[in-house]
């Protein structure tokens, strides 16, 4: 469909679709948190572990995606990759698949470097990467909730240059940052659910990232939000176990006692 006869531009497209992307499938997720059957931490324990309040978090993660909103829009703008110049253009399968793989390696390897280093470097991670882990239980619409600079940083930034590098289209990037949305989303849900088709394909999922948000796994599993090819690369990478959790639910629980200390 060429949305462009209704006056809606890829640009535009690209910019807010990932946003209500975002919030339809994290409403999704808080459907399936209100069961204990497929949760990694109980109820009572976000409440009791979280340090911020999900108001604060709603706040603080609508400011991210209009910062995230005005960048992509200057970047339109500044690359001159308008609609006009591609609707015409019907990039192969494989052109497709080349540039969202190009997107995802860059993507991640950004992400990695940037995310490792606010852990390391005391000063970022007191005064900006904290705030992401005040959500010590992660759940779905908390995802992006993190310091302004760090959002700009990390995710802005990062998908700037996964779009830029890749040479992806305006349209094409709807449907990356759209995926790239959902997986960051379910990374952060909290909840293992059966036949989650993420999870099965990818080893960087929802138990990986909950390990990251543990005090065991703060320097470990930096990798996001893909691959672990960094994390194995590095040294970096903690493996895990996922067990059943008394009163419901799963846990993910790391298997190499020395990294714990």
């Amino acid at each position: 469909m060429d949305f462009g006869s209704f006056g809606i531009s890829d640009e535009l497209l690209g910019t807010v679709v990932p946003i209500l992307v975002y919030w339809a499938y994290s409403g999704v997720y808080v459907l399936f948190g209100s069961s204990e059957n497929y949760r990694l931490h109980s109820r009572k324990e976000e409440n009791m572990k979280n340090l911020v309040s999900k108001q604060t978090v709603v706040k603080g993660v609508l400011l991210q995606q209009t910062i995230q909103a005005a960048v992509a829009i200057i970047l339109f703008k500044v690359t001159g990759n308008d609609s006009e110049a591609t609707k015409d253009s019907c990039p192969s399968l494989f052109d497709l698949g080349t540039q969202f793989f190009i997107a995802m390696l860059v993507l991640d390897t950004w992400q990695y470097f940037m995310h490792r280093f606010m852990h390391h470097n005391k000063f970022l991670y007191r005064h900006i990467h904290s705030q992401h882990h005040r959500l010590v239980v992660p759940y779905a619409f908390g995802a992006l909730y993190n310091h302004p600079l760090e959002g700009l940083a990390l995710d802005t930034v990062g998908g700037a240059l996964s779009f830029l590098l890749s040479g992806m289209s305006p349209r094409a990037s709807i449907f990356f940052f759209s995926f790239a949305t959902v997986k960051t989303v379910d990374d952060h849900c909290g909840l293992w659910i059966p036949g989650n088709l993420f999870h099965i394909a990818f080893k960087n999922n929802t138990a990986y990232h909950d390990v990251h948000h543990q005090l065991y796994g703060s320097k470990y599993n930096f990798s996001q939000p893909f691959f672990v090819l960094w994390d194995r690369i590095l040294g970096t990478y903690m493996p895990y176990s996922l067990e059943k959790r008394a009163g419901g639910g799963f846990e993910a629980r790391p298997t190499n006692d020395c990294k714990r200390q």
